[in-house]
């Protein structure tokens, strides 16, 4: 049984849960990170050095980092979703890998600060907002023309920006319409397995704790 230990309310455990549910893998998801308190233990530390959500355990296999764990179980399970050449992976990887490295710092930096009173919000706050905002309108951008980020079809790449762009769409900020990422968004959200990973509904696949 594979086991996924990360709080249900972290955007990076939803990935990883929105992929189990669509490929239709078994698996036990285990309360780990911030309100329990239980990522800075010595048996934690053994599985993932970091203290951080999520980490999936299969069987004497450790994997951490949510993309690359997206990867293992796609590779085993669904490689459909990642690509058959080459060139195809590298369509579906960049977007995986422009999350991580454009979006992800102005995303943590707004999740943090957008719903706290403005005096109480970090000095750079403005700043990352436009950052975030000019990586949304690079995305809204390239869905102008697309149902899917890559391949013209459900992928890997869809799978990781989900969760966090629902996120983004819902911060109380200034932003453009982004119509285009707004309907992908909501093709997205009509998935039974973005409703499990999101909380909307329970799952059928998951085994308790």
């Amino acid at each position: 049984m594979l086991r996924l230990l990360g709080r249900s309310t972290s955007g990076n455990v939803q990935k990883v849960v929105f992929l189990l549910e669509e490929v239709g893998l078994a698996y036990v998801r285990e309360d780990y990170g911030r309100q329990f308190g239980n990522t800075t233990t010595d048996a934690y530390r053994k599985l993932n050095p970091n203290s951080k959500v999520p980490t999936l355990v299969d069987g004497d296999v450790v994997i951490w980092e949510s993309n690359t764990i997206l990867r293992y179980l796609a590779a085993l399970h669904a490689p459909s979703l990642t690509g058959a050449t080459p060139a195809e992976k590298t369509e579906v990887e960049r977007w995986m890998d422009w999350l991580l490295a454009t979006v992800n710092t102005a995303y943590v930096a707004v999740f943090k600060d957008a719903k706290k009173p403005a005096e109480e919000r970090s000095a750079d706050f403005a700043t990352q907002v436009a950052d975030l905002v000019a990586a949304m309108k690079i995305l809204d951008a390239h869905l102008a023309a697309r149902d899917f980020v890559a391949l013209g079809r459900f992928t890997l790449a869809d799978v990781a920006l989900g969760p966090i762009m629902a996120r983004c769409l819902g911060f109380p900020i200034e932003r453009p319409e982004f119509p285009a990422l707004t309907k992908w968004q909501a093709s997205i959200a009509a998935r039974p397995a973005f409703a499990v990973a999101t909380g909307a509904k329970p799952s059928s696949l998951v085994s308790a704790a």
